[in-house]
């Protein structure tokens, strides 16, 4: 069996690139890499590093030109500053709609756009690392379970039963995320996750935030904050 799995250079995605990667083996995995616009290429940078230290094949594939017309404070044509705290703050103002961050149906383009990879790769599954901090309280809406399950069905019927998804850590909390990519020993020290674009992470966004409670839940320093 082959697996694609979304890599966006996260502790999120590359976590699930090495369940991917000890379940079918690094020959039978695919990352996929996505350029949307966003304000730095961090991300990129970081998910090519994770794909040579695996050694797995790694696809790029340029979305940009659809998010032209969003306000999203991730994009760089975006005015809008990125907020510095975290998710359950901001969705105090947001009289229950989504973050600033939340780039519109993104998770849903992408899977979208992977089944279609996928299906032309040989393979029979996606993965991508949605998980329940994320979901939680409407902040990104598209890394929900419900979200999850009719994705993964629209998905199985439009591939002729082919291909389904699978979101490992839908139920799970970035804590526990961390706890299994520190079994599986993730290069969490060649990840990024910060929505700024700095020499160093910037500790004051949402994603910083949640981060750093996550290794902090596991007792454990994050590796990437110790690298020069």
């Amino acid at each position: 069996m082959r697996a694609l799995v979304l890599a966006s250079g996260g502790v999120d995605s590359t976590t699930c690139l090495g369940l991917a990667i000890e379940k079918y083996g690094r020959e039978n995995v695919t990352a996929l890499s996505v350029f949307y616009g966003q304000k730095h290429k961090k991300e990129i940078e970081a998910s090519d590093k994770i794909a040579a230290y695996y050694g797995v094949e790694h696809l790029n594939l340029n979305l940009e030109k659809i998010f032209e017309y969003s306000d999203c404070s991730l994009l760089a044509h975006s005015g809008r500053e990125i907020p510095q705290e975290a998710y359950d703050e901001q969705l105090k103002k947001t009289e229950g709609k989504p973050v600033s961050t939340y780039v519109p149906f993104r998770n849903g383009l992408f899977l979208s756009c992977a089944a279609s990879i996928a299906l032309s790769r040989g393979c029979e599954v996606i993965y991508y690392g949605a998980h329940s901090d994320d979901a939680a309280g409407n902040a990104y809406p598209d890394c929900s379970d419900a979200f999850h399950q009719a994705m993964g069905q629209a998905i199985y019927l439009g591939s002729g039963n082919q291909l389904r998804i699978e979101a490992p850590f839908v139920t799970w909390t970035k804590a526990d995320v961390v706890k299994k990519g520190l079994e599986l020993k993730v290069p969490y020290e060649l990840t990024w996750s910060c929505y700024e674009g700095g020499e160093k992470p910037c500790g004051k966004c949402a994603t910083c935030i949640d981060r750093a409670k996550a290794f902090e839940a596991n007792g454990a320093a994050d590796p990437a904050l110790a690298v020069k």
